[in-house]
């Protein structure tokens, strides 16, 4: 893929909604900054003559934009070779690897989520994992570029991960064979009842057709007319902001989708319903939507389209609220910025930075038997250093969740399990679709 093309993609990296910048121009340089630059080439010259052993000056330039861009937001980096190949199999669907989303965090290699059917997460790794060593070797502190690079390998291949997670006393290691990741990012089950479930598991090229053709799968194989959907997004880190907006207009027939807000000429921008699909083609037929705090970004943008237009119930635990967009502005052949330009909101102008997307029915996934001690150290928006603060400058009390125990949610995953329910919060969804009549969920206005 040539790099123009990898441009105009709107395309999948962690939790990064990335568009194509179209009309961005080169700054002016501030004349106050003159003693600034200054500084910044004192310390250069000082570098390359004293440091103890000789600097390339590539080393010093992409440590200087490092540092520029670190003093932004976690979402704004400079990409070049690996970081853009990255980027580039991702968008192309497919690498050999464990199938991990990370980040990282204060020098630790931290898991936003493992993609569903992936080898890492067969191996029982979890959100919110900190990867400390990769076959006894510590990785932190250092790059995660490099991190990734070694996780990947030829499929059948094994890596032994040293894992430190958030509830438990002890780190403990997993063997992981390594496989070709075939990125699905649309996948959809008929539930009995005659239930759709269509799981969202990315925003990659083509999804809003990839759920429409779920859809069209799921009425052929249902036995008469679809009693109602769900739509899950538990664990999606998010993608194209182009993919979110057509997936929210195949069921919405008329309004706002959502808006982006920026500084620069350009990025503000109106994405309204029925410009990519004509009319709602689940019509009459009640909604529900599955989020959790790894639902983020384009997965934020269609559950806050559905719920601000009532046309279907989100479920699950708050999202983990990422309400900026981010485009890739080319810098020459081989690199660009990923750089933070507006920030997006809903289509009653709510802003889900840093507070996410709420659901209007609270539902935790008690199949997780680590569920009680994991909340604890569940990591949002608002847990990044240098996050983007929102505007409405929310305390830390308005994000908390209300900790009365609900008479509804007391059994144990033991109990669960032994009851064969696997996934509360789906079983819960569909439970909540069979009791009630197609007039009664998120009716239309």
């Amino acid at each position: 893929m040539k790099f123009a093309e990898l441009a105009r993609s709107a395309a999948l990296v962690t939790a990064v909604a990335l568009i194509p910048a179209t009309t961005a121009g080169l700054a002016q340089v501030d004349a106050r900054a003159g003693p600034e630059f200054a500084s910044l080439f004192a310390a250069y010259q000082r570098i390359k003559a004293s440091y103890v052993e000789p600097v390339e000056d590539d080393v010093l330039i992409r440590g200087a934009i490092d540092g520029m861009l670190a003093a932004l937001d976690p979402h704004s980096a400079y990409l070049d070779g690996s970081d853009l190949q990255r980027l580039e199999t991702m968008i192309d669907g497919n690498y050999s690897g464990l199938g991990l989303s990370v980040v990282l965090e204060d020098g630790a290699v931290k898991v936003i989520s493992p993609f569903r059917g992936s080898p890492a997460e067969d191996a029982g790794m979890k959100a919110g994992d900190y990867i400390t060593h990769l076959d006894g070797e510590l990785i932190y502190g250092g790059d995660l570029d490099e991190a990734v690079a070694r996780m990947r390998g030829p499929a059948g291949s094994a890596i032994r991960l040293t894992i430190f997670r958030p509830g438990r006393d002890e780190p403990f290691d997993v063997s992981v064979t390594r496989g070709v990741i075939e990125l699905e990012p649309v996948t959809h089950e008929l539930m009995p009842g005659n239930i759709g479930h269509i799981m969202v598991n990315e925003f990659s090229r083509d999804v809003g057709s990839d759920v429409l053709a779920s859809w069209d799968a799921l009425k052929q194989q249902a036995s008469g007319r679809l009693s109602g959907l769900v739509l899950d997004m538990r664990s999606n880190p998010g993608g194209s902001l182009d993919e979110a907006v057509a997936l929210s207009d195949l069921f919405l027939d008329d309004g706002r989708i959502v808006s982006q807000r920026g500084r620069a000429r350009g990025e503000s921008v109106v994405y309204e319903a029925e410009t990519v699909f004509r009319g709602d083609i689940a019509e009459g037929v009640p909604i529900v939507v599955l989020i959790d705090a790894g639902s983020a970004s384009a997965s934020e943008i269609v559950a806050g389209a559905l719920q601000d237009h009532r046309r279907a119930v989100i479920m699950g635990d708050r999202s983990f609220g990422k309400g900026s967009v981010q485009s890739l502005l080319p810098l020459g052949r081989d690199s660009a910025l990923k750089l933070t330009t507006a920030r997006y909101y809903t289509p009653a102008g709510h802003s889900v930075q840093e507070g996410g997307i709420k659901p209007d029915i609270a539902v935790p996934q008690l199949s997780d038997p680590d569920l009680a001690k994991r909340s604890r150290f569940t990591m949002r928006e608002s847990d990044l250093r240098g996050h983007l603060i929102n505007e409405l400058k929310l305390e830390d009390s308005a994000l908390e969740t209300d900790k009365r125990e609900d008479p509804r949610f007391t059994k144990t995953a033991e109990e669960l399990k032994d009851e064969g329910i696997e996934d509360f919060q789906l079983h819960y969804a569909l439970e909540t679709l069979r009791r009630t009549s197609p007039n009664a969920v998120a009716a239309r206005r």
